[in-house]
């Protein structure tokens, strides 16, 4: 549903842009391997590193290439909350159609749409529809 604010920016012909909009993990990952010891000897060591991430919310937009990125210490409805808020502020002249998954934090009751962005939820199980996906692949590449 369009709010009235969305609107009245429709009537005085504000720009209408299309973003896609997608989260990401990023942070150090368990890593495997195997010890060299003396044949018979169990090696000793850590079976189990501290798992740390930080997650990274973004938008794209296809047409031009604009975005816009946050970084963030949890995936869940009160840092979508914060960043749909600031994507708000930072692109206020326009009403911001954005595309997004299924995501339970995307759709939850609490969650409040910022009067200028109106979400737009892409099928189930299909992210390769959401161009951001690449934006993700090629960051995570080149952090290895």
């Amino acid at each position: 549903m369009l709010h009235w604010v969305g609107f009245n920016l429709l009537l005085n012909r504000a720009k209408i842009r299309f973003f896609c909009e997608d989260e990401t993990r990023i942070g150090l990952k368990t890593l495997t391997g195997r010890k060299i010891t003396k044949k018979g000897i169990k090696p000793i060591g850590a079976v189990q590193w501290q798992f740390q991430a930080t997650y990274l919310y973004g938008i794209v937009e296809p047409l031009t290439g604009e975005n816009f990125f946050w970084e963030f210490s949890h995936l869940n409805t009160d840092c979508f909350q914060i960043f749909l808020n600031l994507i708000s502020q930072q692109f206020e002249e326009s009403l911001l159609i954005i595309l997004l998954d299924n995501g339970a934090f995307h759709k939850a009751k609490r969650l409040r749409v910022p009067n200028n962005i109106i979400l737009f939820f892409q099928p189930a199980h299909c992210p390769e529809l959401n161009p951001i996906e690449q934006v993700w692949q090629y960051l995570k590449r080149r952090l290895r």
